[in-house]
């Protein structure tokens, strides 16, 4: 078996340096394509995951708050009776989530779930001087939150810390106030005030949230909005960003609270990024599609100017199953070649990308890298393709009749 293996290989190997010109343009035809199915695939894979940190960034992957007040439905009307026929909604205020702190130790020891942090989010407005800007009032546990956000990693000037009395403000809010770490600024909400110490600003990534965040300790935010004791959410961080939507549904099975992912929260990106992944399958399939087509043409072709060879292999004694293996053969070596070939032209691909588009800080816009899943993967599929486009014009050279063959 291992003599009838290196015939083949030998005659498959012969026959594509006979052919130079054709087995050259094949190879450079599946390597143009691996390289463009890798680079779609790590550059969609970077924008991705680029999108979904800065998204996620600043926000929980869950957030478990209480139920929205509803009206109370009005008695069913007996036949005749009149009724009114609109109601009006109730009002939502600030409420805590019943039992919080009992909640927070069942969802810390789910396995999925990595970080549970509680909060209390308001409205308010800082002050300081003659300058007056409204604010997104946050009180969190430093600890639990950075588990959460990453807050820590943030942080463009000072230390982060919340002890009481502490307060750490967005960076663009800073800069209409006029502060920096260490100076102080008042906090009002409709209930109360209090003086704080800013102690850090952070870039939460986007430039609104930068002018409205404020986050002070827990106790003082349930302070500040009349809520003591209590928290209006608990913010989520799981493991795997993809299972937060089905986890939020079995949570929601569980426990009656307003259960929220942030694929809910948002929609449209989500739709995005599913449009992008279709788009990307599309592109491959086209691709593979194309080296398939081409490798079949050049074996087809190879086929046609081999006749009389193949006819002297089997008046020789080489039987059809040997045939079909030395073009089966040829369709892997063409594939294993150009799949090479193709990840470097990739991974060149990539490093331009990387070194010459820039964002306007003079950074690359986001990280692009070829991981060697990947780059095994598609090498795989393009080897694949290269046997399957040489089933076709095999089967036609070892169906040969040796006789007629050589007459040609």
């Amino acid at each position: 078996m291992p003599s009838l293996f290196g015939f083949e290989i030998r005659v498959a190997l012969r026959f594509l340096r006979e052919g130079r010109m054709q087995t050259l343009l094949i190879i450079v035809g599946v390597a143009a394509g691996v390289a463009v199915v890798a680079y779609i695939s790590a550059l969609i894979n970077g924008l991705q995951s680029s999108t979904l940190t800065k998204t996620l960034g600043a926000q929980a992957h869950i957030t478990v708050k209480s139920p929205d007040d509803l009206v109370t439905p009005a008695a069913e009307l007996h036949p005749g009776t009149v009724g009114l026929s609109e109601t009006q909604p109730r009002a939502q205020r600030l409420r805590s989530i019943a039992n919080w702190q009992a909640l927070v130790p069942l969802l810390e020891h789910m396995p999925a779930i990595a970080g549970v942090s509680p909060a209390v989010y308001g409205a308010g407005l800082a002050l300081r001087g003659e300058a007056t800007q409204s604010i997104a009032l946050t009180g969190v546990e430093l600890d639990r939150y950075d588990r959460v956000v990453g807050l820590r990693s943030k942080v463009v000037g000072g230390v982060a810390r919340l002890s009481p009395g502490d307060a750490i403000v967005g960076r663009e809010l800073a800069a209409d106030l006029g502060v920096r770490p260490g100076d102080r600024l008042t906090v009002q909400t409709s209930t109360a005030s209090e003086s704080v110490r800013v102690t850090a600003l952070v870039d939460l990534g986007v430039r609104d949230l930068n002018r409205r965040t404020v986050i002070v300790p827990l106790r003082a935010a349930q302070n500040l909005l009349g809520l003591p004791g209590g928290a209006t959410s608990l913010d989520l961080t799981v493991k795997d960003v993809w299972t937060a939507k089905q986890l939020g549904e079995d949570l929601g099975r569980q426990f009656p609270y307003k259960i929220e992912s942030w694929q809910e929260s948002n929609a449209q990106l989500v739709s995005a990024l599913n449009a992008q992944s279709v788009s990307t399958a599309l592109i491959r399939g086209v691709v593979l599609v194309v080296v398939v087509l081409g490798i079949a043409s050049v074996l087809v072709v190879s086929v046609v100017q081999k006749q009389r060879e193949i006819g002297i292999l089997r008046a020789m004694g080489a039987t059809r199953g040997q045939i079909l293996r030395i073009f089966l053969l040829q369709g892997a070596v063409v594939g294993a070649l150009g799949s090479w070939l193709g990840i470097l032209m990739a991974v060149g691909m990539i490093w331009l990308f990387t070194t010459f588009v820039k964002g306007s800080d003079g950074l690359p816009l986001f990280n692009i890298g070829l991981p060697v899943v990947t780059a095994v993967q598609v090498a795989l599929i393009a080897i694949v393709c290269g046997v399957l486009a040489a089933i076709a014009p095999a089967r036609r050279a070892a169906a040969m009749d040796p006789a007629q063959a050589i007459r040609i």
